[in-house]
């Protein structure tokens, strides 16, 4: 149930085109709806813009498949984040419409129109490659959301070069999200850069004095540069969702 439909389900009342009890039908699953293993917020697209998002990892394709089933039949857009390749491929088959995206680990299925709700565009930038599935997740997760999001990969500080080159794409963004990992400079250079909120996230990409992440998520916290918000290690969905709501109109 989204703001749309409820509005649609509330004039139909008011017009008698439905009677009161064809409405509370419609209203039962409100708030929430139990699983044998999960309680869907199903009024969470209601309160903030957009359903529950299911994270794969932890669960299997059967609990995944029953969760999908019941928000399709409320025709809520389908977000599911963390998954590997084998229930990936699983789900496809169980659901061929949907878009399968290996690289951010995520599959989307549109049951309705995406909204624009950005008001300017979201760049996502990452400092290397192997930054990439981070800064697809966040992508693609903003995409879901509504935003028109566009991608600068592969500029880190090692040929910072490569980012002064493209000062327009920065300037013109009006939410930027960054990913890197190894020292995780790069968010402090690109706030420097830039008049609009910067989204850091941290990743776990680096050498054995990374820790897995915990040296980048330091520097970025400690980062001299104003504007930068972070996220947890290597939560691109985070980051896209966060984005989001700067980015909102």
């Amino acid at each position: 149930m989204n703001i749309k439909m409820l509005k649609k389900l509330l004039e139909g009342v008011r017009d008698g085109r439905f009677d009161t009890e064809t409405a509370l039908k419609r209203l039962k699953h409100l708030p929430f709806e139990e699983l044998e293993f999960a309680t869907l917020d199903t009024h969470r697209e209601l309160r903030q813009g957009f359903p529950e998002v299911i994270f794969g990892q932890g669960k299997t394709v059967v609990q995944m498949k029953a969760i999908i089933k019941s928000m399709l039949k409320r025709k809520e857009n389908v977000l599911v984040t963390r998954l590997d390749e084998a229930k990936g491929k699983a789900l496809k088959r169980a659901f061929p419409k949907a878009s399968l995206s290996p690289v951010s680990r995520t599959l989307f299925i549109k049951s309705h129109a995406i909204q624009p709700a950005g008001r300017g565009t979201v760049l996502v930038l990452c400092a290397g490659t192997s930054d990439v599935p981070v800064a697809e997740e966040a992508a693609v997760t903003a995409e879901c959301m509504g935003n028109r999001v566009t991608r600068l990969y592969d500029v880190g500080v090692a040929g910072i070069h490569r980012l002064l080159n493209r000062k327009e794409d920065l300037w013109e963004a009006n939410v930027l999200i960054v990913v890197a990992g190894m020292e995780g400079a790069l968010p402090s250079v690109v706030s420097g850069l830039v008049s609009r909120p910067v989204v850091a996230v941290p990743t776990s990409v680096g050498y054995g004095a990374n820790l897995g992440g915990i040296t980048t998520l330091l520097a970025m916290l400690n980062s001299c540069a104003s504007g930068i918000s972070v996220v947890n290690i290597d939560n691109g969905f985070g980051a896209g969702y966060v984005a989001s709501l700067i980015n909102r109109e």
